[in-house]
């Protein structure tokens, strides 16, 4: 067996990574750029706030006439200052980047809506499709391992220091930001503004994780050969046995494993049913599938 040498392995790792270095600034750049048009076109001009600094940025517009995108670097900056003292020098520098781009970017486009005429009084389709934009804007930034800086920071300033999950950080800093919006513009527009952050949060994970079509199947059953026939037999798929045991009575039992396409996830269900009425099965999404026949 014949090896490359360490010069070899190291030259073709650098290349790996350059590569991935450029790609994912890009994706970086693009996911900033639409997540600034979704801002301008559908959020901005109709009152539609989706949480963050922007959102923070309409109600202050509304409020005192200041420019989204100065409120969003003022805001960016400070928090970074913040960052760097509370945070360190590591995770900040992770969010320089972000935080200048996107309120260049909001900048840039601040006068879309004056270019492409949307029907303002449409407000449920400006939501979705603005959620649809912002989201995978957002879904390309995150899949690209950055973040836009502002509220973020804040969230992991909450967690270090309060010590709560990002989760709750995000709830309690984003949620109370869009709760202003029933009292700045009404409950109309606050409930406007959930629909937002649902597509938002629904097509992100879908950027980030890919659309599933194919499904996991992990079988726990007393009918393990029959199960296993059925599948490879009559459904053509393959199946991985596991050896387990369970965590109550601690006996040893297998789990079947198999991955198969969506359109075949109702066969099997009811295939697994009929032979073992008795039987356990869990099943999962599986967004990327590689090997195998």
């Amino acid at each position: 067996m014949s090896f490359l040498s360490r010069t070899k392995y190291l030259k073709i790792l650098e290349e790996i990574n350059s590569r991935s270095t450029i790609k994912r600034h890009l994706q970086f750049v693009l996911g900033c750029f639409l997540i600034a048009v979704s801002y301008n076109l559908f959020l901005a001009p109709n009152n539609i706030v989706a949480g963050g600094v922007g959102g923070l940025a309409i109600i202050l517009n509304y409020l005192t006439g200041l420019e989204n995108f100065v409120v969003i670097l003022i805001a960016d900056v400070m928090l970074l200052i913040l960052s760097y003292f509370l945070l360190g020098k590591k995770k900040t520098k992770a969010t320089i980047l972000g935080s200048i781009l996107f309120p260049l970017f909001v900048s840039l486009t601040s006068d879309i809506s004056r270019i492409i005429d949307i029907d303002t009084n449409q407000l449920l389709l400006i939501s979705v499709f603005g959620g649809v934009v912002y989201g995978f804007g957002a879904g390309m930034i995150y899949k690209a391992g950055f973040t836009t800086g502002g509220t973020d920071i804040i969230n992991q300033i909450l967690s270090k220091y309060l010590k709560i999950s990002m989760g709750n950080s995000m709830l309690y800093c984003d949620g109370t930001i869009v709760l202003l919006t029933a009292f700045v513009f009404g409950p109309t527009h606050f409930m406007y503004s959930i629909i937002v952050l649902y597509v938002i949060s629904f097509i992100s994970d879908r950027v980030i994780l890919g659309v599933s079509d194919s499904k996991a199947f992990y079988i726990v059953t007393q009918e393990e050969s029959k199960i296993k026939e059925y599948i490879i037999k009559y459904l053509n798929h393959g199946v991985t046995v596991f050896n387990a045991k369970g965590g109550y009575a601690k006996e040893n039992q297998t789990v079947l494993m198999c991955v198969l396409p969506t359109k075949d996830y109702y066969r099997l269900k009811e295939g697994i049913h009929q032979i073992d009425p008795n039987s356990f099965f869990v099943v999962t999404d599986a967004y990327e599938v590689f090997g195998g026949e």
